[in-house]
């Protein structure tokens, strides 16, 4: 029988008085019963209308019927064949203007938490099964990939699983894009991103760090390194300015530099100093 419950299954949260003490992650995640009972609210339509708000084309009704069906391993090889990156996803996917706008049970009620539903089976995945990615018979040809951020790793994932030897180049020191840089720890935890990343590693793709193509490498050099393809997944690293008075001034960063300084450079550890960029004059 449905769950007709109008409201979404409550997820934990860390304690306000603990979270606002810690950088951990606030939303704690489902348990194997909260995630049943909210499963069960999908209503398992015909025409599956989630699926169009679904840029990916994830198979939401067949993965959430595993869920009620108890096998959460084949509800993560359904999330996994169109989604290289579920836990990601399951956490700061905007599925409230997608895949949730589409739902049925949100005419009336609050539509079925398919993002919570998603990270639910990733996090369960991780934690009960070793990873052990299919590793498709390779095709023989070689495509470079530009960029280490959410568009890289999923080009990539998709691209190994087609059989294609995938190397991507990245910029920084650390792959991850503006998953590692750009959302603090307490909304997506840097484990989660390493451990989607060690996943596409594991399947065949290759990640070298510290590889700006432009600078070390051109996009003539991939090509005659045998690449023959060069998907460029850069990303949107640089800022916008104002232009107005007071933006060179020391202490006054952009949103993107700020959230580098935290994520990355770990600014908010009290006595942890960062680089100091002195303004031009």
């Amino acid at each position: 029988m449905p769950n007709m419950a109008p409201k979404k299954t409550a997820i934990p949260e860390q304690d306000p008085n603990i979270r606002s003490r810690n950088f951990e992650e606030v939303t704690l995640g489902y348990t194997d019963e909260m995630a049943l009972e909210e499963a069960k609210r999908c209503l398992q339509c015909k025409s599956k209308p989630c699926m169009s708000g679904c840029p990916v084309n994830v198979r939401i009704p067949e993965f959430i019927r595993c869920i009620v069906d108890g096998d959460i391993e084949k509800a993560y090889q359904v999330i996994t064949s169109t989604n290289s990156l579920p836990a990601v996803c399951g956490r700061v996917c905007p599925q409230e203007s997608q895949c949730e706008q589409k739902c049925v049970r949100g005419i009336k009620n609050e539509p079925v938490g398919i993002g919570r539903l998603e990270r639910y089976v990733a996090d369960w995945y991780m934690k009960n099964r070793e990873r052990h990615p299919h590793h498709t018979e390779p095709n023989g040809h070689k495509v470079a990939v530009v960029g280490a951020g959410p568009a890289g790793l999923t080009c990539a994932g998709d691209l190994s699983a087609l059989g294609y030897s995938v190397t991507i180049f990245e910029a920084l020191h650390t792959a991850g894009g503006v998953l590692m840089y750009g959302i603090p720890q307490f909304r997506l935890p840097k484990e989660i991103v390493q451990k989607e990343i060690e996943t596409l590693e594991a399947s065949g793709v290759e990640i070298k760090t510290d590889m700006v193509i432009g600078k070390v490498l051109s996009v003539d050099e991939l090509f005659a390194m045998g690449f023959e393809a060069v998907f460029v997944g850069s990303g949107a690293g640089l800022p916008s300015f104002m232009n107005i008075p007071g933006e060179g001034l020391v202490g006054v960063y952009s949103a993107n530099e700020f959230l580098t300084r935290i994520n990355l450079m770990k600014a908010y550890r009290e006595g942890y100093d960062t680089p100091i960029i002195h303004p031009q004059r």
